[in-house]
């Protein structure tokens, strides 16, 4: 019998000596990705137009406002009245991020890679939504900032000016929180229902836009109580009802605002904590289905 020849080759392996990063570690290299697929950096030209051409849209905006009230004096429109301008732009950016951000895996399949590590199953779910707030965030915010620069940078009033501007500013920084934990909440919930982002895309903004129309129906009706409670049916006029209610002459005057929503505004806001809450629960609950199977 002839003598096995086979050779061993030492080829480099090693095993692994440095730190083992834990979940918190995962948790945030999922947000930051995420957030830089919202912008599409690290991603093709071809992935960046759209969200840039937002971007530059509500800057430019903000930059013309901003001219308006050096040139004049007058404050063209607040801030938070910014953020409910600018909410139809959040609809579509909604629908093209959510699906890039949670559809692409599902069709790509690579879930069951994310789970096989030590990630728990709601922490990717909760990485995606803090990720899409966080843009909407910024997308609706830094704009608000530019005029907060503009406006501080010319008033007569000097510090105490920029102070007054500084207490008008922070409550649309809030408000457009609210835009951005509701718009992102509804959106990635209905993105996470289907690998193919067209479908995600057409279902997002149905939810959004389908929706107003029973809004302006309801608020026709003889019933002052139904029209009152109109802004109910809708997520974008939900956000608009908590807004006047918070808010007040920021958003609307005040009479105009108790015409709308009339003594209802706890109602709005309960409204709006009990979607956001039950689009989170149902999101964590898809991505349980997801990772069980």
């Amino acid at each position: 019998m002839s003598e096995p020849t086979g050779v061993i080759h030492d080829i480099g392996y090693q095993r692994y000596t440095g730190p083992r990063l834990g979940r918190r570690h995962v948790f945030g290299a999922l947000y930051l990705h995420g957030l830089r697929t919202a912008f599409g950096l690290g991603r093709s030209a071809k992935a960046k137009i759209f969200p840039w051409l937002v971007v530059g849209i509500v800057v430019v905006v903000a930059a013309g406002l901003t001219a308006v009230r050096t040139q004049t004096g007058q404050v063209v429109m607040t801030y938070a009245q910014f953020a409910d301008a600018m909410s139809w732009l959040v609809i579509f950016f909604v629908a093209v991020v959510g699906p890039e951000l949670v559809s692409r895996d599902l069709r790509s399949g690579v879930l069951p890679l994310y789970f096989s590590r030590p990630l728990p199953r709601g922490d990717y779910a909760l990485a995606k939504l803090g990720a899409l707030v966080s843009a909407l965030w910024l997308l609706l915010g830094a704009p608000q900032l530019v005029m907060f620069l503009g406006a501080a940078f010319t008033t007569d009033n000097g510090m105490h000016g920029v102070w007054d501007e500084l207490l008008d500013l922070l409550p649309g920084l809030l408000y457009a929180a609210l835009w951005a934990v509701v718009f992102a909440s509804v959106g990635l919930l209905i993105a996470s229902l289907t690998g193919k982002r067209a479908f995600a895309a057409g279902g997002i903004v149905a939810a959004f836009l389908i929706t107003t129309p029973i809004v302006g129906t309801l608020s026709i009706m003889p019933s002052r109580t139904v029209n009152e409670l109109a802004m109910l049916a809708s997520p974008s006029t939900l956000v608009q009802g908590v807004g006047l209610y918070t808010l007040g002459d920021l958003l609307a005057p005040g009479a105009a605002a108790d015409q709308m929503i009339g003594g209802f505004g706890p109602v709005y806001l309960v409204a709006a904590g009990v979607l956001v809450a039950g689009c989170v629960a149902l999101l964590l609950l898809r991505y349980r289905k997801v990772a069980a199977r």
